[in-house]
């Protein structure tokens, strides 16, 4: 993925600006810095929304999943069964095919046919990641992935995304989360962002050792 210059505003307000990176393979890089403005730019990538100027290339063999913050309008009005709303993003409809999916995000037996429009928020989280596995992807972009998680299923996505083979772009609040899977830190400043290569560790040891925190 190349970046070059992009920049987004919101009713007047300057999201982010001059943002420009270039992400190599096997980069696994955790977005810091304002809420609201890294999840414009995971939409603008993603084709949701436009920047104002600039631009971004993906690489010609880049596929991608995308986690959201905001789910809603994934379940928003559907009555589908777990099950049958997985039907919706795979070619194979095949129950035994779906349900492998579903079996590692701990929905087994009769919890496969329970209505989405009365599913928890971890319910939720857990049927968008079985999604995301769906598509194979080999770039995931992830916006506060562990929000209405339990520790355990927190742990369970940091191991799954340290090993992830692929290309990695999060924004979290939980800092075992950026620790554990990050090798890169981009943080969005206000004309341009700051780029390190290393842990959230080593980034946050860089800045105290510079007077920067």
């Amino acid at each position: 993925l190349t970046v070059t210059d992009l920049s987004k505003s919101l009713n007047g307000e300057s999201l982010f600006k001059n943002v420009s990176f270039t992400v190599l393979k096997g980069d696994k890089i955790a977005l810091l810095g304002d809420e609201l403005a890294i999840t414009n730019f995971f939409k603008v990538l993603m084709e949701e929304q436009e920047a104002d100027s600039g631009s971004f290339k993906w690489g010609i063999s880049i596929t991608k999943s995308y986690y959201p913050k905001d789910n809603i309008e994934y379940f928003e009005n559907c009555h589908d069964s777990i099950l049958d709303w997985m039907r919706r993003y795979s070619k194979d409809q095949t129950e035994t095919y779906l349900r492998g999916f579903l079996g590692r995000m701990l929905f087994s037996a009769d919890s496969v046919f329970k209505e989405v429009s009365v599913l928890s928020g971890g319910e939720k989280a857990r049927c968008m990641f079985s999604r995301m596995m769906l598509f194979g992807s080999n770039f995931l972009l992830l916006d506060q992935p562990t929000n209405h998680l339990d520790l355990e299923s927190i742990t369970a996505v940091n191991n799954g995304l340290r090993d992830f083979k692929g290309n990695v772009m999060l924004y979290s609040h939980d800092y075992e989360t950026i620790n554990t899977v990050a090798t890169r830190i981009i943080e969005f400043k206000e004309d341009g962002i700051y780029d390190f290569s290393g842990t959230y560790e080593e980034y946050l040891a860089y800045k105290k050792e510079k007077g920067l925190i």
